[in-house]
Parts: structure tokens; sequence; C-alpha cells
């Protein structure tokens, strides 16, 4: 998902550690091996193998973060077809973000880190009981917020945040149109939308169009209704900005939909998930469409959002902007603006399992992996 980078970032080291630097040891973790989810080609989820070591040793400037939570995002379901845009070589360790304690530190890492939780960003990696990061890519998570709650806001909130603060920056009073307004970018996007005084036109089924409403979200039936039309009904001077994962058609009547001096924002091409042929050509063809309406003299603006953008540009500044958002998203989960949906907690064990409920569309929230001793199986069935 958001993804349009040339070239993925490195995966974060999950194997056995080389590194030289000194380490600090803390009792956080109570397992003592390494075991990592591993995709090893296009499989049906039930072909996830796994792999097992020693847990490994930080480098300097590393940690080595014990998980408690990480998740199954759309970014996962397409790895598995081999359709994401820009996704390494089989055979990998799958998991776009994760969340846990820190086990241990290697030589430059300021000491206080030890112990304490923090979440990340890492494309690939997070389906490990271990996971070794730079220190600089770790987000410390306040006080008070669980592990699974964190693991919610981490991708989905830095892309939802980013979009809408940093590309759409509509005025308070507009009017946004979010496609899968219910899904997990989705969700949380409506709720800091609403929490910065804007009115939200959200897509999805009709089975989700009460939850929706309690947020505030005036809903569109995209199965029964002609959503260009509907949303024209409710917006007739157009909306002011559109959130778009889907890609495709869609892409375009987004674009059509803006009001002068709106902003269209791609973030995915989900409706060609699974297509066959080339995973680079949907993505390409949108940025083709946005270059070429960005110069039409309208006043509208089109982007494609990827959440990796300026981190071959500047380290230090990719990871500053992110730290702040992220930190801006947490502050809003502990002011009630944004709620955590979890849809179900299920091992890292069962990774197939958790890799199947999240693709059916069953269920409401996000899918959490868990270590083996924090697991829970509750599913919360979609309304």
């Amino acid at each position: 998902m958001n993804s349009a980078e040339n070239s993925a970032p490195q995966a974060p080291t999950t194997g056995t550690g080389t590194g030289t630097g000194t380490s600090t040891s803390t009792s956080t973790s109570t397992s003592t091996r390494l075991v990592e989810v591993v995709l090893p080609g296009v499989v049906e989820p039930e072909g996830l193998q796994f792999r097992h070591g020693e847990v490994p040793t930080p480098g300097a400037g590393q940690i080595v973060v014990r998980m408690e939570a990480t998740g199954v995002s759309f970014a996962e379901q397409q790895m598995r077809r081999g359709r994401y845009y820009d996704q390494p070589p089989f055979p990998f360790v799958p998991g776009y973000d994760l969340v846990g304690r820190v086990l241990t530190a290697g030589k430059g890492v300021t000491p206080g880190l030890v112990g304490r939780r923090v979440a990340s960003l890492v494309k690939v990696g997070g389906w490990a009981s271990h996971v070794v990061l730079d220190a600089a890519d770790a987000v410390e998570v306040p006080d008070g917020i669980g592990a699974a709650e964190a693991e919610t806001l981490v991708v989905n909130g830095i892309t939802a945040w980013q979009m809408l603060h940093r590309k759409a920056r509509v005025r308070p009073g507009g009017t946004i149109l979010v496609h899968g307004a219910n899904g997990g970018v989705g969700t949380v996007l409506v709720q800091l939308a609403r929490a910065a005084d804007l009115r939200v036109i959200g897509t999805a089924s009709a089975r989700h169009h009460e939850a929706l409403r309690e947020m505030g979200v005036t809903p569109v039936d995209y199965r029964a209704e002609d959503v260009p039309a509907r949303v024209r009904e409710l917006a007739p001077g157009g909306v002011d900005a559109v959130f778009d994962h889907l890609g495709g058609r869609s892409v375009v009547d987004s674009w059509n939909l803006l009001a002068p001096g709106g902003t269209l924002v791609s973030y995915g091409s989900a409706t060609t998930r699974d297509d066959s042929g080339s995973k680079q050509l949907p993505v390409l063809k949108i940025l083709g469409r946005v270059w070429l309406w960005n110069a039409l003299p309208n006043g509208r603006h089109a982007y494609f959002f990827n959440v990796w953008e300026g981190r071959a540009l500047g380290k230090d500044r990719f990871r500053a902007r992110l730290n702040a958002d992220l930190t801006q998203v947490f502050e809003s989960f502990r002011r009630g603006e944004v709620t955590a949906r979890i849809a179900a907690r299920l091992p890292l064990t069962r990774a197939a399992e958790a890799l199947r409920l999240a693709e059916s569309g069953t269920v409401a929230g996000k899918i959490v992996l868990v270590p083996e001793d924090g697991a829970g199986t509750t599913a919360t069935p979609a309304p």
C-alpha cells in the first residue's frame, strides 16, 4: 500500500546478529529464541513458513525489540500475491509495522531506551518475535497506550495523518470524500478529519454505514449506488479533497469530483490486487495521470501518496517527520479523537489464519499478531 518508491528500504535484520557493538540486556523478554514468519513465494496463507534461530545482537546504533504486537495490513495481502509495488524478492519476512519493548541496545544508543515500549514502521520484517532496528527508527509509545492499541495506529495513523495534514490541508468546514471509510486507514482518517472540523462523505458497504454514522460520516454504498452521482448530490460544488486507495477507474472519478482548488490523494490500487501481469503498471498509470492533471491550469492538485517519500533525500528529516506525526496520532488517541479498532488478536504462530481472516472482509478493525504468551483469539465481526 501507499508506496511508489523505486526501491524498498532495507528490511530489518531479524536473523542471528553479528553486530560488534556492546549490547545492554534487560529482562523484558520471556522468549529466548527467535521466531520469524517467512513468505516463501506466491502462496496461499497456509503456505507461510516459520524460521527459528537465536535472538539477534544489536550493532552500533541499533536496538533489538521484542515484538508485542504487529499487524496484518493490505500490504501483506498484496505481497502474498506478489502484487506489492516494490516488495523485496522472495523469500522474506513480511510485517509492515510493529510495537514492542526494547530488549537490548548497541553501542551509541541512549541506555534509557532499554525497557521502553516503541513503535516502528519497517515495511517488511515485523512478523517476528524479535526485530533489529536502527534506534533512530523507533518512536516511543506514550504511557497508557497498550501495545495492540498502538499497533493499530502505526502505518494506518501515519498514512492518514500525513495525507490529511501534509497533503490535502483542507480548511475547517471543508468537505472530503474518503473511499473505504471503514478500512484501516479510512477509519483513522475520518476520525482525524472530524476532529479537524471537516465534513466527511465515506464509501463503504451497507453493513458498515451505522458505524460510520456514529463517527459523523455521511455514508455512500459503493455496491448499490452510483458513487459519483451520489457524491454530487451531497456536494454539488465538488469536494475539497478525495482520498482514493482503489485506483483504476475510481481515481479518475475522484479527480472529477473535486471542487476548484481541491486535492486528490491517491494511495493505492486495491482494485488490481488480484490481477495478473505487471504489479508496477497500475501505479505507473496513476503516476502518469497525476503528472498530467497537475499540468492542467485548473487550480486542482493530485498526489500519489507514498509514506516513504523523502527517505532517499534525507533520513534524518524523514525520521523526524515520522516521529512527529506518529506522536500526534498517539496524542489524538489519548484525547479520545481516534479509537483503536482491534478485530482480533492471534499469536504469531497463527499468522496464516490471521491473514486469511483479514482477507475475508468479515471483521471490523485490524488483525493484530502477538507473541504466543500474549495471544487472544476473539474476532469482532463487521457490523
